[in-house]
């Protein structure tokens, strides 16, 4: 299973890119695969505000249904209408054209783990 080295990762299975403060979110490959095929997806709306370890959202699956916990604080400036109408490119391609939501970062991220951490709690989990 593929853990890009660039991202960080959180216990509940998001993934975030930082570039120039502003945070891109998705879920892992771990997480889509685990739910299935996705069928829904609900981001939070842009201007609203997300807490790191916070609910904010939902992804549906034909199995489940899971929250979408933000690993960071700030905005959100944008959200990934491509996913949003085809829920099933974050299953296909969820580090790519799956990435779910955009946040304006009010700090810096803390408490991410590293792709080799990830690693090992996915592998603890399988």
């Amino acid at each position: 299973m593929s853990v890009p080295a660039e991202l960080g990762y959180t216990n509940e299975h998001e993934w975030v890119s930082v570039n120039e403060g502003v945070a891109t979110i998705g879920i892992t490959a771990y997480a889509a695969e685990s739910l299935g095929d996705i069928v829904y997806l609900e981001a939070p709306e842009v201007g609203a505000t997300v807490t790191a370890g916070e609910p904010c959202g939902e992804v549906e699956s034909t199995k489940s249904v899971s929250d979408i916990y933000s690993p960071v604080n700030g905005e959100v400036v944008e959200v990934n209408r491509v996913a949003d109408d085809d829920p099933e490119i974050i299953g296909s391609d969820p580090y790519g054209q799956g990435w779910l939501f955009k946040v304006e970062l009010t700090d810096d991220p803390t408490g991410l783990l590293t792709p080799e951490q990830y690693t090992q709690l996915t592998e603890g989990e399988g």
